[in-house]
């Protein structure tokens, strides 16, 4: 089923977005009529920290990384208020779509979005200045209202990382599933095929997960180096399932 016209990309609809009440004009730019692209999974997701580190995992060290994880994570938008915080993550499926969205959304860096191609869903967005202690300019961060995965690869990443197989209908998953055949637990970066005091499942038998997902566990707990990490795996499984600022 994997073929161009069931490619999948990620789009995720950012604080700042919903915020400024832009959902529905990110919506409508994005929508079938115009793109041709079908919604085959969309949730409103509570995000973590494990989930916004292993999202941004290729921007760690750099100065913007903090503010960038504060950003997605809804800290910085509503500081006071975190039953606001959220994400509204969407797998849109079609022709060339990540291609397509990631048009829509234009450039990533809003100032260049306006003056390369105004209009654009990120032409609305905005750059915020960086300061360290001493108020000195270390950087930006860009606002710039929804993620748009780059490339088929990065989408299918991204796609297992904030979706679980059970949040996109059987039709249109196009990525392999396996049924787990044990438990898996998770607590403080560990993995158990046991329960242990304030451990969480993740997988339990029966259960229907990405393939890859399962390959990783197993062989995380034979000690082998895998190319998916625990934290990868384990954040959609925690995803919603608690109140998590740390």
């Amino acid at each position: 089923m994997h073929s161009n016209e069931f490619e999948q990309t990620l789009v995720l609809i950012k604080p700042d977005a919903l915020k400024n009440s832009l959902t529905g004009y990110v919506l409508s730019q994005l929508s079938e009529f115009h793109t041709g692209l079908r919604f085959a999974g969309a949730k409103v997701v509570h995000v973590t920290r494990m989930l916004a580190e292993e999202h941004y995992a290729e921007h760690r060290g750099k100065a913007f990384y903090p503010a960038l994880i504060e950003y997605i994570m809804g800290l910085l938008h509503y500081p006071d208020e975190p039953h606001k915080r959220r994400v509204i993550a969407i797998v849109y499926q079609g022709s060339d779509a990540v291609k397509k969205a990631r048009e829509i959304a234009g450039p990533t860096n809003p100032h260049v979005a306006r003056e390369q191609k105004p209009g654009c869903i990120r032409s609305l967005g905005t750059l915020v200045p960086l300061k360290n202690e001493r108020g000195e300019e270390i950087g930006q961060r860009m606002d710039n209202l929804i993620h748009a995965s780059a490339t088929p690869e990065e989408a299918e990443r991204e796609i297992k990382l904030w979706f679980k197989p059970n949040e996109i209908p059987p039709h249109m998953r196009i990525y392999p599933v396996r049924r787990c055949e044990e438990h898996f637990y998770y607590k403080d970066d560990q993995l158990f095929t046991e329960y242990a005091p304030g451990s969480v499942c993740l997988l339990a038998p029966g259960d229907v997960a990405w393939a890859t997902d399962i390959q990783a566990l197993k062989m995380i707990l034979q000690g082998k180096t895998s190319d998916v990490s625990l934290r990868a795996v384990a954040a959609k499984y925690l995803t919603n399932e608690m109140c998590d600022e740390c």
